[in-house]
């Protein structure tokens, strides 16, 4: 059978459409009605977004949200309110945890946001300007970025993505085509048009369980400025490891733990005491209060193109 004798026909526009409407009613009925109106009670007013991560009432939403409240009211999709109280905050990664009084019905599951690519689904659901549980979607528009809250504290491992985000959609969740949280949004560049961020998954759920044991989290302090970038084949050849991303030193602090250990800016961070480090998230992870003065290997590739160990000891990240 010749190429011209076969019966191929281009993909029709109009399914191709609807398939992706279906994609995206399905992962906001998943996850749309465990978001919720977070108000602070007491102090200042002020308003935000959060969700639903288990069938007890624990909420996740943005520090700056919640701010110095200790209560907050919560007002669910179909109109129930109920009180809370906050936990935890942690203003690192301008996440915080509420507990509230009565279930708050269903829950969200967080997904593994190292399984994301640029170019993926990305979904924003939350209470922009007082318009209640308005959702916008757009793509992952980049990975591992950090960028400077509103204090002047650097989140690290915050997904850019161009879906529409206003004031009161903080504390929302970032929703993946799977119906699954991929990040917790928090912050949009004002005067830059589709350029918002999201703190990611694995960060966010690494800080809940911190908070959850802790009401604090616990974390070391080296003195970096990071990205997960791709790691080149070559790279992982030479130094015998098997990752597809690594972690590039953007900014190495002079004095800090990091810059008397020798590491320096361009450098790539492979494993920290032999264990991989492939994003962001790894880092923030590894560098828990246990680490404060305790020496710790840090394999890189250097800017100088070696496969190198160097040694960095931790300390207690400043107030």
């Amino acid at each position: 059978m010749g190429f011209m004798d076969r019966n191929i026909e281009p993909a029709d526009d109009d399914s191709l459409l609807d398939a992706y409407s279906h994609t995206l009613a399905g992962a906001v009925d998943l996850v749309g009605p465990t978001v919720s109106r977070i108000e602070r009670i007491g102090g200042q007013g002020g308003h935000g977004s959060g969700f639903a991560i288990s069938p007890d009432g624990l909420i996740v939403t943005n520090n700056h949200v919640v701010d110095t409240a200790r209560s907050v009211r919560i007002t669910t999709p179909d109109g129930f309110v109920t009180e809370g109280r906050v936990l935890g905050r942690d203003p690192d990664t301008d996440i915080a945890l509420i507990r509230a009084n009565s279930g708050v019905g269903p829950w969200a599951n967080l997904g593994d946001s190292k399984r994301l690519k640029r170019g993926h689904i990305a979904i924003a659901i939350g209470n922009p300007l007082g318009f209640e549980w308005t959702v916008t979607a757009g793509i992952v528009s980049a990975l591992g970025r950090s960028m400077r809250a509103s204090n002047g504290r650097l989140i690290d491992d915050v997904i850019q993505t161009d879906a529409a985000l206003n004031p009161g959609n903080s504390g929302g969740p970032l929703v993946s085509s799977g119906g699954e949280v991929i990040g917790v949004n928090t912050a949009v560049i004002m005067g830059a048009q589709s350029i918002a961020f999201a703190v990611a998954s694995n960060t966010a759920q690494y800080v809940i369980s911190e908070l959850l044991r802790f009401g604090k989290v616990r974390r070391a302090f080296i003195g970096i400025a990071a990205d997960t970038i791709e790691l080149h084949r070559r790279v992982a050849l030479k130094a015998g490891v098997t990752q597809t991303t690594s972690v590039r030193l953007r900014r190495v602090d002079p004095g800090s733990p990091a810059d008397k250990g020798g590491l320096q800016e361009g450098d790539l961070v492979l494993a920290i005491n032999d264990r991989p480090v492939a994003g962001i998230d790894d880092v923030v992870r590894l560098m828990d209060g246990d680490r404060i003065g305790q020496e710790t290997a840090f394999l890189i590739f250097s800017v100088q193109g070696l496969v190198e160990t160097r040694y960095v000891t931790p300390v207690a990240r400043p107030a």
